[in-house]
């Protein structure tokens, strides 16, 4: 495995330091599913983590990918959210908390940043008192080249 830490990025061969620290072992399943996030960009379901690891490893099983998961993603390595069909997603490296937007007439996926959600969740949070975790926000719509493409009586 090779880590290329960044100021923004931590270095992914820190990881097994991390996991000890939390009491956990150094398996050569959590190290194959290190080396599939470490070669993954963005989004990725956690089928298709299990299936990338088991074409390295096919002793790996669904359920370490799934708990590691959840330790990764309390050291701030991933972090998980939801896309338009409520499949779960994790975002790898995550910069910043985000949101999406996501297109049913193309399947097209938008990342929204927290300035640009920052008035939509600013009114739900005033007007209900509720606090918005934003990766699990996905808005549902069309987007501009569809709704081109339809004309303009469709949303």
């Amino acid at each position: 495995m090779t880590g290329t830490g960044s100021p923004n990025h931590p270095d992914w061969s820190a990881v097994r330091e991390r996991l000890h620290a939390r009491g956990l072992r150094w398996t050569p399943q959590r190290r194959t599913l290190i080396d599939v996030l470490a070669g993954a960009n963005g989004h990725i379901t956690g089928a298709e983590l299990v299936e990338r690891c088991r074409a390295v490893d096919p002793s790996t099983t669904p359920s370490t990918v799934y708990r590691t998961l959840d330790v990764l993603e309390a050291l701030g390595l991933v972090r998980h959210g939801h896309g338009a069909d409520g499949r779960e997603e994790f975002h790898v490296l995550p910069d910043a908390e985000h949101g999406h937007l996501y297109c049913r007439g193309c399947g097209a996926t938008l990342e929204i940043d927290a300035d640009e959600a920052a008035a939509f969740v600013a009114a739900l949070e005033a007007r209900h008192g509720f606090a918005i975790d934003l990766s699990h926000i996905t808005v549902v719509g069309r987007c501009a080249g569809c709704r081109e493409y339809d004309g303009p009586t469709k949303a």
